[in-house]
Order: structure tokens, then C-alpha cells, then sequence
């Protein structure tokens, strides 16, 4: 399961074993994303748990990119010389300024 971590490049921090009923509880987070984090009754379902919670968490990442991907909205900005002049309809394009000016 570690190397599943070193693969993402992320760090499992383990935290002091704790005793609850006689029984050994493991804790941990991930060092780059200290929200995800996981108690466990083994180490493996430790590492499992935090694997599924990073899993769940690149997925609503990569979700909320792809959205915003395709909200962005078409500005002046985004298009090149020759797309404006080609749509150019004599209004000022915001944010365009003209160095030379005649005055």
C-alpha cells in the first residue's frame, strides 16, 4: 500500500498507536492533504482507507477543473490580433487600449 503513496508522490504521517478497549487504533493523514485522514484497527486497512478518501477526493478535483474548463468565458483577451480585427465591429473591447492615440 506504501508504494501506491510514493507512486503519488504523497507521505502517510502515522500517528502514536493508541489503545481502545485492549484494542491497537492506528491513525494517520497525508502529509500534503492533512484532511484526509483515517483511524484503523491495522495498519493495511489504514492505508486502504486513506487511498480510498484520496481516490474520492482527486476524483471531485478533476470534476470541479473540468467544469470550470467549460464556464471560462470567451474574452478579448483569449483572442489574437487577426480574430479581432475580423470581428471588429467598432466597439471598444474591454480591457483594449490603443498606445497611439491622436490627440
Amino acid at each position: 500500500m506504501r508504494q501506491q503513496f510514493d507512486q503519488l508522490k504523497l507521505q502517510v504521517v502515522e500517528l502514536p498507536i493508541e489503545f481502545k478497549e485492549g484494542q491497537p487504533e492506528y491513525a494517520g493523514y497525508l502529509r500534503e492533504l492533512p484532511f484526509i485522514a483515517a483511524e484503523a484497527s491495522s495498519k493495511k486497512q489504514l492505508y486502504r482507507q486513506l487511498l480510498e478518501q484520496y481516490q474520492s477526493y482527486a476524483e471531485t478535483q478533476l470534476a470541479k477543473q473540468a467544469l470550470e474548463v467549460e464556464q471560462e468565458e470567451m474574452t478579448s483577451s483569449l483572442l489574437d490580433y487577426a480574430d479581432l480585427l475580423k470581428y471588429y465591429d467598432g466597439e471598444t473591447f474591454d480591457g483594449f487600449e490603443w498606445p497611439h492615440t491622436s490627440e
